[in-house]
């Protein structure tokens, strides 16, 4: 009876222990998902703020450049096109991130035509109204660059969790995916030119 009851209690604790190693893995990979998605949507808060500046500061130049209207069209279709793109599952889609990379990377072009354009005009850039737009796209521009190294250290966090042994284990048996990073553009590994 004892020896019946040592098997019992040894194998009783075996479970426990591997149930408790079970829950801790589990709510570590919660937490660094949590993470991920808490990077993205500081991410998406800049981005929406970029969006949110750019018809003030479209409708300020307007003021001084009436017949700059192709620019004005690619800066409005360039945001337009950023807002259509699909966030639903994007952190765990390369493709999709990569879409949205994309179109992000048209409007950052389309709004250099437009700070070039205001280059022409003396009057413009003198319009504190102007200045403190540009200043403040200046800014939101760095905090993309933050917010964007920040979702990718935290990704990278989490991947690395759920590619490592156990954690690939855990991570397969209740359905962790790995998620995507941001990526630099293409050329961009190219110094720019610049020419006097």
């Amino acid at each position: 009876m004892k020896r019946s009851t040592i098997i019992i209690i040894a194998v009783v604790l075996i479970i426990f222990f591997v149930i408790s190693g079970a829950i801790g893995r589990y709510n570590s990979l919660v937490t660094l998902e949590e993470g991920v998605d808490a990077a993205w949507s500081q991410v998406e808060n800049v981005y929406q703020r970029r969006a949110d500046l750019i018809p003030n500061l479209v409708a300020t130049v307007k003021g001084y450049a009436e017949h700059e209207q192709e620019t004005f069209i690619a800066v409005t279709e360039a945001r337009s096109k950023v807002g259509s793109v699909n966030m639903d599952g994007i952190t765990n889609n390369p493709e999709a991130l990569q879409q949205f990379q994309a179109a992000q990377g048209q409007l950052s072009s389309a709004l250099s035509r437009l700070m070039v354009v205001v280059e022409r005009y003396p009057d413009l850039k003198a319009n504190q109204n102007f200045l403190n737009l540009q200043a403040q796209l200046e800014g939101t521009e760095n905090r993309i660059s933050v917010e964007r190294n920040r979702f990718n250290k935290s990704a990278q966090a989490y991947n690395t969790q759920i590619r490592r042994f156990p954690g690939s284990v855990y991570a397969n048996l209740f359905g962790f995916d790995r998620k995507a990073y941001f990526e630099a553009e293409s050329g961009a590994e190219q110094a720019p030119q610049v020419a006097f």
